[in-house]
């Protein structure tokens, strides 16, 4: 499944579906390990089924085809939801979803290269974007097509190293690096600590051309996913307000939905939950 070119006629339902099966695997996996940072990966599995069935230019077969667009989570620990969507693509084998921070698995927590299509080793944040802008030079410089999409957090924010990056990109005109910010509203302990509002404003303030959407809202990311696609001399930003723990209202009411914990008696009412919320969706 080669994908030359982005798509131009999404269909919205079909995505809206592959987003509920992301979010179907990443529940299967933190069942399995009865913890993990769930939250977060459900909160950008519309983002993520938008970029990896409508989006990005990659082949399955060939993770490091050198025309491939380039994703970079440069938050690894949403790594569940990076899994899920390898194996919803058939990059990984989907029976592999299974071993999620098993001892010797290669679905670690945090994201390691080792894994076929991973493009950045996670952990310690605030690097993603740097590394997306030395990408992004290199592709220009190799007279590549190829573009550079790169997840950040607004917890990320709070680093001066991403400021740094976003100062250099509208320097270098990266038109074909997009930075996608999830603005979820939590870190590790709770709240954002601090206030990174109006967020927005600030990346165009940097020279980004930038979009504010509902990052839960499937045809929201694909239109701003499309809009990002002109080359203007300018790079990309588009902010997602997304919800963690979407569609388990538990998760996503805990103050603590960071990294979730649960009792092995609850999956089942949670898994119940996130069904009963998917039908009242159709």
């Amino acid at each position: 499944m080669l994908r030359n070119a982005p798509l131009d006629s999404p269909d919205i339902d079909a995505l809206k579906a592959r987003a509920t099966n992301l979010r179907r695997h990443m529940l299967s996996m933190a069942r399995g390990q009865g913890q993990g940072y769930i939250g977060q990966g459900l909160g950008i599995a519309d983002l993520l089924a938008a970029l990896y069935f409508h989006e990005l230019r990659y082949d399955p077969q060939d993770v490091k085809w050198i025309g491939r667009d380039r994703f970079l989570l440069s938050t690894g620990h949403y790594s569940i939801a990076l899994w899920a969507a390898l194996a919803e693509v058939g990059i990984i084998p989907v029976e592999e979803l299974t071993t999620y921070g098993a001892d010797g698995s290669r679905l670690e927590m945090s994201t390691l290269d080792t894994t076929p299509g991973v493009e950045l080793i996670g952990g310690s944040l605030g690097h993603g974007l740097g590394q997306a802008v030395g990408q992004a030079l290199g592709l220009r410089l190799a007279k590549s097509a190829a573009r550079v999409f790169v997840e950040l957090s607004d917890g990320e924010m709070q680093e001066g190293s991403t400021w740094e990056a976003a100062m250099s990109a509208p320097h270098f005109k990266l038109d074909g690096l997009v930075a996608l910010i999830d603005c979820n509203g939590i870190q590790a302990d709770g709240p954002v600590v601090l206030d990174m509002e109006p967020v927005a404003e600030k990346w165009r303030a940097f020279g980004w051309e930038t979009l504010e959407i509902d990052g839960n809202d499937m045809a929201a990311v694909v239109g701003a996913l499309m809009l990002s696609r002109h080359a203007n001399g300018m790079p990309k930003a588009i902010v997602l307000r997304t919800s963690p723990g979407k569609g388990v209202a538990r998760i996503e009411q805990s103050e603590k939905s960071h990294f979730f914990r649960v009792d092995p008696t609850e999956w089942n009412a949670i898994i119940a939950e996130f069904e009963k919320s998917v039908g009242e969706a159709a």
